[in-house]
């Protein structure tokens, strides 16, 4: 059985969601990042970035959301476009997008929104600008159909809907404004039953969330180093 190494945060979100609309049985095994549970030795040796989501099937490790949405698509045949080099390259072209940047600067975005010290407007801005750009992309990608790929409901939009579900956090309560076309997007996937599963795995597992000087440490080691 797959092990599913998991946190309520944007990256395992896409493999969850990948897990319930493949049927694929698994095991959750949680790890508080906040309490430092990423950095333990055992968890270290299957993923050595230290981060989640992982999986293990049998003697096979997979690091990395993207990494995993392409071997369980590939190992079960499921949610992958036609098989054409065109249609495949469509698929790599938009998975690498999203986990080059999509990710990246809606994860520094939340950071200096959120957490880093106050007076680093420059910061701040520059993630915030160059994420409402990406999700823009997006936003002008649906305009070829209901799906990120066109008819077909892909990986590629499960890689999406972990980060924009959080678009409002990121961007502010206004973005979906001006995002018209991923927010219909967005009401669509999250209608899908694997999707309200996905979203209610976080409600059976207890992680720890108070941003206290212990979450800090473990989430924000910079902030230690000598």
């Amino acid at each position: 059985m797959i092990k599913f190494y998991y946190r309520p945060a944007p990256n395992p979100a896409k493999v969850a969601l990948f897990l319930e609309e493949s049927g694929l049985p698994y095991e959750v095994v949680p790890v508080d990042t906040r309490k430092g549970e990423q950095f333990a030795p055992d968890f270290v040796a299957i993923n050595p970035n230290g981060k989640t989501p992982v999986i293990t099937d049998g003697d096979v490790r997979v690091f990395d959301s993207t990494a995993i949405l392409l071997y369980l698509a590939e190992k079960t045949g499921k949610f992958l476009p036609e098989n054409t080099p065109k249609a495949r390259g469509e698929m790599l072209s938009w998975l690498m997008f999203i986990s080059s940047g999509i990710g990246p600067y809606s994860g520094q975005a939340v950071h200096f929104k959120h957490h880093a010290p106050k007076g680093l407007d420059y910061a701040a801005d520059r993630y915030a600008f160059e994420a409402r750009r990406h999700y823009g992309i997006l936003d002008a990608q649906l305009a070829t159909g209901p799906f990120l790929l066109g008819a077909a409901y892909t990986i590629v939009d499960m890689s999406a809907w972990g980060w924009v579900r959080a678009v409002p956090f990121i961007l502010g309560d206004d973005a979906w404004s001006t995002l018209p076309r991923l927010k219909r997007w967005l009401d669509l996937v999250n209608a899908r039953p694997a999707a309200v599963r996905a979203e209610a795995l976080k409600e059976r597992y207890t992680f720890k969330t108070e941003m206290d000087t212990e979450a800090r440490r473990h989430l924000f080691r910079h902030t230690e180093a000598p």
